[in-house]
């Protein structure tokens, strides 16, 4: 007949020594006891911590004690239920040895691994933004590289923005009552115009002025025969 409670005896003086810093004694009858396990991080920020509470069953190592997590650092709910499954899946290899140590040994390196994961997805990511932030710096400095189809579609749209554009300042004139034409606009709705015509119209606008003094002495002034129309040479020689 196995004594049950012979080699639980002896298992708990050997954790306790074992586990100094991290056993601690929480019941005698059942014995239940707890062990801290924490992964070997190189920094300390970077520790992941459980605490194991294990309770043996009279009839423990043939049967598995019973075990949960009152306390972790570090560790999200998937990592807390990987912990849980690999807790069982070691006890039931175990069945008939006493087994706290190997559980307790399994969790630790399930932590390594967990910070050595965390590490990596840290890295990853760290390298994804380091990649974007390249990346949108090359679009930056050379800008987004000019085919047919995006061309097309930013004259399209550079159009369409400036007949807005257009549209929207004749409405202010027409508003505003500055709704007379330049030279300028004149010469581009009627190409027939030189470019002295929109020079003259630019200097000049709409109101030309005419200085009629100019005009007033004509008649006083004395022209040349040469000048008159109805100068005829022979008239003189025939006098």
């Amino acid at each position: 007949m196995t004594e049950y409670g012979e080699e639980q005896r002896n298992e708990l003086e050997a954790l306790e020594s074992i586990y100094a810093d991290s056993f601690t004694v929480l019941s005698t009858s059942p014995a239940s006891f707890s062990i801290t396990v924490s992964s070997e991080a190189e920094e300390e920020e970077e520790n992941v911590v459980v605490t194991l509470k294990f309770t043996y069953v009279e009839t423990y190592p043939d049967e598995a004690p019973l075990y949960e997590i009152i306390s972790q650092d570090n560790l999200d709910d998937s990592d807390t239920s990987a912990v849980l499954a690999l807790l069982q899946e070691q006890a039931q290899e175990n069945l008939g040895m006493v087994m706290i140590f190997t559980l307790v040994s399994a969790v630790q390196e399930k932590l390594n691994e967990i910070v050595d994961q965390v590490k990596t997805r840290r890295e990853e990511e760290k390298l994804k933004k380091e990649k974007e932030a390249e990346e949108a710096e090359k679009v930056r400095f050379h800008g987004t590289p000019v085919t047919i189809e995006n061309f097309l579609s930013w004259k399209a749209k550079f159009e369409t923005e400036l007949a807005e554009l257009r549209r929207k300042k004749q409405k202010e004139e027409e508003q505003s009552g500055k709704n007379k034409l330049t030279g300028k606009q004149l010469f581009e709705r009627d190409h027939n115009l030189d470019t002295s015509d929109i020079k003259f119209l630019e200097e000049a606008g709409n109101n030309v002025e005419v200085d009629e003094s100019l005009f007033q002495d004509l008649d006083d002034l004395e022209l040349d025969d040469e000048d008159d129309p109805d100068y005829n040479p022979l008239d003189i020689e025939s006098d």
